[in-house]
């Protein structure tokens, strides 16, 4: 059943805009392969850019505004705490949606991943923007006797339901190389690296988004919103928990702006976060209350960074380390899945740090349930 009160994007309409020199926003949301890594220049020869230059020749006097929302190394459970404040403020009118190959393809998807990626594909067509639902190989799709890929499926059917137009360049990668017209070689040219491409598999990535975008247009096909998704709704309650904000910071934590450089530009902390706190040596461990289902942190690695704790409901510890030993980069962990959102779970983080280490988060991220998250004071006795 369809929300028939729902007023549905159409592509021919974006066309029509576009034409009389209408402004426009376009994001691109996805990850590493969306920003663009190993292409020469990214801001020329990724298939972003690709489809940028595609967009300006087509509609010269369109006014357009392009923006890249990719975080290398992260899927959509963390895209659905950024979607407000890194794809929604910029009020795009169409999105060009890619976290296959960071939501793992090889292996049958989690409910939390099916569920994050629907809501965002969900959250976007319910603010009247229209998605491109974009898929990408990996080297080893287009070798002998690849892996199969069970999340493409799934990703297709979320597709079919909110009536996106696919990108399929996994198929098209298949069949470039089956018939002869070029190698795995020549589109992942980095015998190091099989997951970025060089320039000619970003012209295929780009080629392939053009033509699902422009068929969607030629069918004047609209995006559509199902009554109900077609997997859990975890997240579309989402609370990115800013600890900034907080009053009740334990000792030892204080406020503080991330690092404007890092080891790649997707990892440029600055563009993704506006403010974070920062734990010395001897910081008392930070508590809170937390009723959902699935919690993640999102913060900052230097190789400052030291390692820290997590305690859930009292039960066994877990380390992560924080540290990165080539520079700045985004922290993010997915701490639990599955928790009860019907009452409130007890969330301990404890700094683990040596002599001029530091511990960095921006905020903790909540899913399912109200989503709730408050700080607690140091010293309070009733967790």
């Amino acid at each position: 059943m369809l929300n028939t009160a729902h007023t549905a994007p159409d592509f021919s309409t974006f066309d029509q805009k576009a034409r009389r020199g209408d402004s426009l926003c376009v994001v691109f949301l996805g990850g590493s392969l969306t920003w663009g890594a190993q292409a020469t220049s990214p801001m020329d020869t990724s298939y972003r850019a690709l489809v940028e230059k595609k967009l300006a020749a087509t509609y010269p006097i369109a006014h357009f505004r392009f923006w890249d929302a990719a975080i290398g190394g992260t899927g959509s459970q963390l895209a659905a705490f950024r979607l407000e404040r890194d794809v929604l403020s910029q009020k795009p009118d169409l999105v060009f949606l890619d976290f296959t190959i960071n939501d793992n393809p090889y292996v049958e998807p989690t409910l939390s991943r099916l569920s994050s990626y629907e809501s965002l594909v969900r959250r976007l067509v319910q603010a009247e923007i229209l998605v491109v639902q974009v898929i990408l190989p990996a080297k080893q799709d287009v070798l002998a006797n690849p892996s199969a890929r069970p999340l493409d499926e799934k990703h297709k059917a979320i597709a079919a339901a909110y009536a996106l137009p696919v990108a399929d360049a996994v198929t098209l990668a298949k069949e470039r190389v089956a018939e002869g017209n070029t190698t795995p070689d020549q589109l992942w040219d980095l015998p190091e690296d099989g997951t970025h491409p060089g320039d000619a598999g970003y012209a295929l990535y780009a080629e392939t988004a053009w033509e699902a975008f422009q068929g969607a247009i030629s069918e004047k096909r609209q995006c559509r919103l199902p009554e109900k998704m077609l997997h859990a709704d975890t997240y579309m309650r989402v609370n990115r928990f800013r600890l900034a904000a907080s009053s009740s910071l334990p000792e030892g934590w204080k406020v503080g702006k991330p690092h404007r450089n890092a080891v790649a530009f997707d990892f440029v902390c600055s563009r993704w976060m506006d403010d974070l706190v920062i734990a010395g040596v001897g910081a008392a461990p930070l508590r809170l209350k937390i009723q959902a289902s699935d919690i993640m942190i999102f913060g900052e690695m230097t190789k400052k960074s030291g390692s820290f704790q997590v305690r859930i409901d009292g039960g066994e510890p877990k380390t992560f380390s924080a540290r990165c030993a080539d520079g700045n980069m985004r922290l993010v962990e997915i701490l639990a899945e599955g928790l009860d959102p019907s009452r409130k779970h007890d969330m301990e983080i404890t700094p683990d740090l040596k002599p001029g280490e530091e511990l960095r988060i921006e905020s903790i991220c909540a899913a399912g349930g109200p989503a709730t998250v408050s700080c607690l004071p140091q010293f309070s006795t009733a967790l």
